[in-house]
């Protein structure tokens, strides 16, 4: 079957997303309008009958002083990736964005590729011979994922390399870690916590730790703390006017889409995390904490709280984003990694990004600026 495609409405977009149980918060109108360096197009996949069969958001950041684009479909498109036919779908995908100037297109797809468990992580961290998690035996290996793979690069697609050592790719992580809620009492969720995670839930409470949810005007206390970690853990934190632009674009697509929660304790904010909505997943997208008074487990507080709340409203999974692939002691993401892994659930590797070159010269230019940045 060969398929068209064309720009399509925020409502049909919006329409196909919700018809579908997952779609990444990054394949949605609402995201194009958190980044403004970009250009935003919804495209919709037709079929030879006019039906809209696939659809995803790509940004397209221009070139200085030329109108050529490097274009990107984080987290998608969203389209049958088992097909057998799987080039039907993306040839025209390329042909649209290199009419629309594109040297370069960039896409995610949401393919499953491994599946480690929570005890297996654990023991891959505890074993000295372990360098990296994709080494290690995986718990599940997703039927078909190879295929996928080796029809992107029979197509002419590249794996992009991750970014530095810490195992997080280029664009958005190749590896994320999920509680699975579907099917699981909240009893069952609270006994795939590691013991360390319970007794710190229990310290929370009892030093009297209240998790609430926050609003727009509590974003600078939320920042605050964003700031802190990011000096802390040494990354670029973004500005407050980001999650600004977050909550309004995506609580203007749909007021439960994003929420933002604090922990308190004694008066003081601790911690604080913003959580994502779209159909049966939640994400835990950015996290915050102070050094202040660790020792009351405001996180663990926070984590379990949001998770709960994620359960009453029906979510499947719980999905803590990215984690380092790298699984060396001196690392300093490893920890984060523990503390992840003892919510239970297991680490899932998706396919990675991936890239085909539409102007070869174009392409190795910008590859070169961005090795520069």
């Amino acid at each position: 079957m060969s398929y068209r495609v064309k720009v399509i409405t925020r409502e049909e977009h919006l329409a196909f997303a919700a018809a579908r149980p997952s779609v990444s918060h990054l394949q949605l109108p609402s995201w194009g309008e958190v980044k403004p360096d970009w250009r935003a197009e919804g495209l919709g996949w037709f079929d030879g009958e006019g039906r809209l069969a696939g659809a995803g958001l790509v940004l397209l950041r221009p070139l200085p002083k030329v109108r050529r684009y490097f274009a990107y479909l984080p987290e998608g498109p969203v389209i049958d990736w088992a097909a057998p036919d799987l080039e039907q779908w993306l040839a025209p995908l390329l042909a649209h964005l290199k009419a629309r100037g594109a040297f370069t297109v960039r896409m995610g797809p949401p393919v499953v590729a491994r599946r480690w468990s929570a005890d297996a992580v654990k023991a891959a961290i505890a074993d000295p011979a372990a360098r990296r998690l994709g080494d290690v035996e995986a718990t599940t290996r997703e039927p078909g994922a190879d295929e996928i793979a080796e029809r992107l690069r029979r197509a002419g697609w590249r794996r992009t390399e991750p970014g530095g050592e810490d195992g997080f790719a280029a664009g958005q992580p190749q590896y994320v870690f999920q509680v699975p809620l579907a099917g699981r009492s909240l009893e069952e969720v609270q006994h795939g916590l590691n013991q360390q995670w319970r007794r710190n839930i229990k310290k929370a409470e009892k030093a009297g730790v209240k998790v609430v949810e926050g609003g727009y005007e509590d974003l600078p206390v939320f920042h605050t703390l964003y700031t802190e970690t990011a000096e802390r853990d040494r990354f670029v934190a973004r500005p407050l006017s980001y999650f600004q632009r977050m909550w309004t674009a995506l609580r203007a697509e749909d007021p439960g889409r994003m929420r933002l929660y604090l922990a308190h304790h004694d008066g003081d904010t601790l911690a604080a995390a913003t959580m994502l909505t779209v159909g049966a997943h939640v994400w835990y997208s950015y996290g915050a904490s102070t050094g202040r008074s660790r020792e009351v487990q405001p996180n663990n507080a926070l984590q379990w709280r949001m998770m709960c709340d994620a359960h009453e409203r029906g979510a499947a999974v719980y999905d803590f984003r990215g984690i380092t692939d790298t699984l060396e002691e001196g690392n300093h993401l490893l920890g984060l990694l523990r503390f992840k892994a003892g919510a239970g659930g297991e680490a899932v590797e998706y396919l990675g990004e991936w890239e085909h070159p539409l102007n070869k010269v174009l392409h190795t230019a910008f590859g070169l600026y961005l090795s520069r940045r």
